[in-house]
């Protein structure tokens, strides 16, 4: 059973995943003393280690989106799902609460999962980088 993506589907999905960790990370990185540093004092963490989290949550986001960018490989994907589960996990135990905002913080990983998983089985079938 061929799971090979179409070339044009490959794209958009790469291309969404790309825009979605590299702004994550800009953003990050933008708010470090606004919303980013305020989403964790809510959690209750102090400033020094919000903004240890949010420059390494940041700069993983900008690393997986740069090599997203680059490369189409069933490692890069099994990556990226296992840092996306690490964040959703940290998300889920600091503020539980995410998983009811409106715009799903939180909510939003499990069709990024589902996304991971087909550029996954399309790269492990050898589809090729477009």
């Amino acid at each position: 059973m061929s799971h090979a993506l179409h070339p044009a589907g490959r794209r958009a999905a790469r291309l969404s995943l790309v825009g979605l960790w590299l702004w994550t990370g800009v953003v990050s990185l933008w708010e470090l003393y606004g919303q980013s540093a305020a989403l964790l004092h809510a959690a209750g963490l102090d400033a020094a280690l919000a903004q240890t989290l949010i420059l390494s949550g940041a700069g993983l986001d900008l690393l997986i989106g740069a090599a997203l960018w680059r490369w189409h490989a069933p490692r890069l994907y099994l990556a990226a799902g296992l840092a996306m589960l690490v964040m959703t996990v940290l998300g889920s135990l600091l503020l539980p609460s995410l998983w009811l905002h409106p715009l799903g913080p939180l909510s939003k990983n499990l069709p990024i999962a589902a996304l991971l998983y087909l550029l996954f089985l399309d790269a492990r079938e050898g589809g090729s980088s477009s």
